[in-house]
């Protein structure tokens, strides 16, 4: 029988740079969805100034994709931190198991948000 492999500094500050990885992710999803959102507020305000209708077709569907990015940007941030948890813990057990859940769930997430926004913006055109 093997002996159990606890994990050294190298493993649990690889763990911390993961982490801190997950979390510029979840920023930079935030920000993209606070994006999408000022974004249509901005052709608004831009074929007001113009004395123009709008511009660009609104479903009011840009508001609801931003406000979901940031909610899976936030969301993401607290599963990444369950997940560094997890692996701080299997580490000092010696008892580490590489899992891929969360990476699998944001690209098919991210993916399947992408689709519907360039539906969405091949209706506007």
């Amino acid at each position: 029988m093997e002996p159990k492999k606890y994990g050294g500094p190298t493993d649990h500050l690889a763990n911390e740079r993961t982490f801190l990885a997950w979390v510029r992710t979840a920023i930079g999803i935030m920000a993209f969805g606070f994006v999408v959102v000022k974004f249509s507020l901005f052709v608004k305000q831009l074929s007001l100034m113009l004395g123009k209708e709008y511009a660009v077709k609104s479903h009011g569907l840009s508001a609801i994709a931003g406000i979901t990015l940031v909610a899976v940007g936030a969301a993401t941030v607290i599963f990444s931190y369950f997940r560094y948890r997890n692996i701080e813990k299997q580490l000092n057990e010696g008892s580490y198991g590489h899992s891929s859940g969360l990476l699998t769930t944001l690209t098919g997430f991210i993916f399947l948000v992408s689709i519907l926004l360039i539906v969405y913006l091949l209706e506007s055109v």
